[in-house]
């Protein structure tokens, strides 16, 4: 694992938001949007990113670069070990586009969950 990874957060790790305290020590890099086709859902107190190709405005975020323990407990806290988010390389606008930069991708089922559109706001 390399000693430092970009990330892409849209939720609760934000900035002011509940899990924020989980990125402390980890650097801030800008806020990002995804391309098109990227969808917020409530998921009951916190957002699930899922892929839709019928989205047209993409989903807004930040980027931070975190270190290996960092990014281990992120997935902990994701449930990446549970199924419920999978980590991937999710394309963004510029400036960072084209940088390979992972978030977190909803992994389970959306179905009855209300969609809450771009932008996440606690």
């Amino acid at each position: 694992m390399p000693s430092k990874k970009l990330l892409f957060v849209y939720g609760t790790l934000k900035r002011g938001c509940a899990n924020h305290q989980f990125l402390t020590g980890q650097k801030f890099l800008g806020e990002a949007r995804t391309v098109p086709g990227f969808r917020l859902y409530n998921l009951g107190g916190y957002p699930g990113l899922v892929a839709l190709a019928d989205d047209h405005d993409g989903v807004t975020g930040e980027v931070w670069s975190v270190d290996a323990p960092a990014l281990v407990r992120l997935d902990a806290l994701e449930g990446l070990g549970e199924g419920h988010y999978r980590r991937e390389s999710i394309p963004l606008l510029a400036p960072f586009a084209e940088q390979g930069i992972e978030g977190y991708i909803y992994n389970l089922s959306i179905k009855g969950r209300r969609v809450i559109g771009n932008t996440w706001r606690e």
